[in-house]
């Protein structure tokens, strides 16, 4: 789950970390109020949407300016002009896509003088299993090309979780960004209020692009973008009450509600399958034949003919796909349940694209007469291979 930068500056400097004041802004009423509550005499204005890009961002909307997402004003005033410009028109990064986020909110803080810009960022290595600093002295809104061009100037370092933070991890980041005399002191104290914040919250990914250093020699969190692990959410209920649902994808959001582990792809052949393993070698051997997989979708292995039909539905309302391919091998699951709930869900929103669908395992034979017997327009496929090509096939011609 990701939040929004204000929220994730709110939560950082509860830890300590420092930040610019600023307020969120929900309505373009409400705008002059909260930047007239800011000292000046610089006003950041941004965009508050979950993807990165915003200050090379552009607008859809010719009325919301050629600026991108990320403004600056002169004047309280200006500031809320400027909010009102962004408010409710759509943002394209490169993070987005084509299509584009909406802007909702607003974030407006007073202004910062920079001297320098860093790249800061904590994540779970997974070659490791460990978290992980990743820092760089080229922040800013190219860190992309830093990685492409020049990835020698990003130091990685993970820490061993048997010891946790220690002063000499801040020490090794801030030699690496060039930090001197009480700046290292200033790093090594931000460094361990961020990795605490990490592990206390269950964080996957923190980072802080930029990361400045002001003309007086203090360091300060400018931007900040965070994700957490959706697993541990149970333990965080202040942290749930952060979700902003409008940033989601409605797919992936009605997915979570009904217990289906789906990711939204932008392929052309829908897949439903049991088991996260299976779902992946289906989506591998969909790419094989020429294809892309439309979706990742895990129906688990206890589904219910509810669950599956609304699994089916999910994927149905993907205009993206052009085909769809049913993988089921049933141990716990039971195919005639799935072939059930195909059923079920094909009957109420009716079938306009190809169903390939490969069942084996518990109640296999019961499932296929199912499938058989449901008068459906259904290919049936003998294995993963055969169900694969017979897919990609039929949405190809």
């Amino acid at each position: 789950m990701n939040i929004h930068e204000y929220q994730a500056k709110a939560l950082l400097k509860e830890y300590g970390a420092p930040v610019s004041d600023g307020r969120a802004v929900l309505s373009a009423a409400d705008a002059k109020s909260a930047a007239g509550e800011l000292d000046g005499p610089l006003w950041v204005v941004k965009a508050q949407i979950h993807a990165g890009g915003r200050g090379k961002g552009k607008f859809v909307e010719a009325d919301a300016g050629e600026k991108g997402g990320v403004r600056l004003a002169k004047s309280v005033e200006e500031a809320a002009e400027e909010a009102k410009k962004m408010l409710g028109k759509t943002l394209v990064t490169h993070q987005t896509g084509p299509a584009g986020k909406q802007v909702n909110r607003i974030y407006i803080e007073d202004g910062s003088d920079i001297d320098r810009e860093l790249y800061l960022a904590l994540l779970v290595d997974r070659q490791t299993s460990r978290v992980s600093f990743v820092c760089s002295t080229e922040g800013g809104m190219d860190i992309e090309e830093v990685a492409a061009a020049t990835p020698e100037k990003i130091l990685s370092f993970s820490v061993d979780p048997a010891t946790g933070y220690q002063a000499f991890h801040g020490r090794r980041v801030a030699f690496a960004l060039g930090l001197e005399g009480a700046q290292v002191k200033q790093c090594v104290k931000l460094m361990g209020q961020l990795y605490q914040a990490f592990i206390e919250k269950d964080m996957e990914q923190l980072e802080i692009n930029p990361l400045i250093v002001m003309p007086d020699g203090n360091i300060k969190v400018l931007d900040a973008k965070v994700g957490f692990d959706g697993n541990a959410l149970y333990r965080h209920p202040d942290i749930v009450e952060l979700r902003d649902e409008t940033e989601e994808d409605p797919k992936e959001l009605a997915a979570s509600q009904h217990d289906l582990n789906y990711i939204a792809l932008d392929g052309e052949i829908g897949c439903m399958v049991n088991g996260a393993g299976l779902a992946m070698a289906t989506m591998d051997i969909i790419k094989l034949y020429g294809a892309e997989p439309a979706n990742f979708l895990d129906v688990g292995g206890g589904a219910t003919k509810e669950k599956v039909t609304e699994a089916f539905k999910i994927i149905t309302s993907d205009d993206n796909v052009k085909g769809i391919l049913v993988n089921i091998f049933g141990g716990i699951m039971r195919c005639d349940i799935i072939a059930e709930g195909v059923i079920a869900a094909v009957k109420e929103m009716g079938l306009k694209v190809p169903l390939v669908v490969r069942l084996e395992g518990t109640n296999v034979e019961l499932g296929k007469e199912i499938i058989n017997n449901s008068g459906l327009d259904v290919i049936a496929a003998d294995d993963l291979k055969d169900g694969a090509q017979k897919i990609v096939k039929a949405v190809k011609g």
